[in-house]
């Protein structure tokens, strides 16, 4: 898949893996549409970087929890900056809710952002990737996979993230590629200390943590690798098989 002078829209891109995704775009050449909600400053930190890796950049907030915005920022990059190539589905939120804590507006708001957002994004950039030969990349997470009983609510949007990759895939084909990511510890969650850093390195059967530039790598392939749809690539030191 050519890159070059396309357009992709990255969701999430204001911070963290998403940030790193969107830059990496930029470095290929292509017009990046810059998503966040609240994270404006960080925004702005990711237009800049992607403009001084040669690419280009656009921000558009939306809040991707309420009703109708995942259609009309899809419409709205259509509309006023062409032909939609690539979407990146990076936005989420991950809370520590163990069980007998979980609230009904975290759980819908989890609900909202990690798994409704992406599906209706999807949905309405379908017939956009499907002229210009496009292609999907959700961003999971290993929670998709394991059992973490401190994010539950998390785990289970993601494992939705994974079944709803692998039935875009079947239902877009051969038009859209749909595939996705299932990262491991590359960014700790900011509330983790040392030790706690420590503790997942020791468990990992590659010794260390990863970093965004691994999800990068995976990213990139996915979109190149044509022949390649319905994949979840598990990035993450392998830790799945550590057991």
């Amino acid at each position: 898949m050519e890159l070059r002078n396309r357009v992709a829209l990255v969701t999430g891109a204001g911070i963290r893996v998403g940030r790193a995704l969107a830059v990496a775009l930029g470095g290929e050449g292509m017009h990046v549409v810059v998503h966040y909600n609240s994270s404006e400053r960080g925004a702005c930190e990711t237009a800049r970087l992607i403009e001084e890796s040669g690419g280009k950049a656009t921000l558009i907030r939306a809040d991707l929890t309420k009703v109708g915005a995942p259609e009309t920022l899809v419409n709205d990059v259509a509309r006023d900056i062409g032909a939609l190539a690539v979407l990146i589905n990076s936005s989420a939120i991950m809370q520590r809710t163990p069980l007998g804590s979980v609230t009904a507006p975290q759980w819908d708001a989890m609900m909202a952002v990690n798994l409704r957002a992406p599906f209706l994004l999807a949905q309405a950039a379908a017939p956009h990737l499907e002229r210009a030969g496009g292609a999907i990349v959700n961003i999971a997470d290993l929670a998709a996979l394991e059992t973490w009983p401190a994010y539950i609510p998390h785990g289970i949007s993601k494992a939705g993230v994974v079944y709803m990759t692998r039935a875009l895939a079947r239902t877009l084909a051969p038009g859209v590629r749909v595939n996705a990511i299932a990262p491991g510890p590359v960014l700790l969650p900011e509330e983790w200390n040392e030790q706690d850093a420590a503790k997942m390195r020791e468990s990992t059967p590659l010794a260390r943590l990863g970093s965004p530039q691994d999800v990068v790598g995976a990213m990139l392939y996915l979109l190149r690798a044509d022949y390649v749809t319905g994949d979840v690539l598990i990035v993450d030191g392998g830790r799945h098989v550590r057991k």
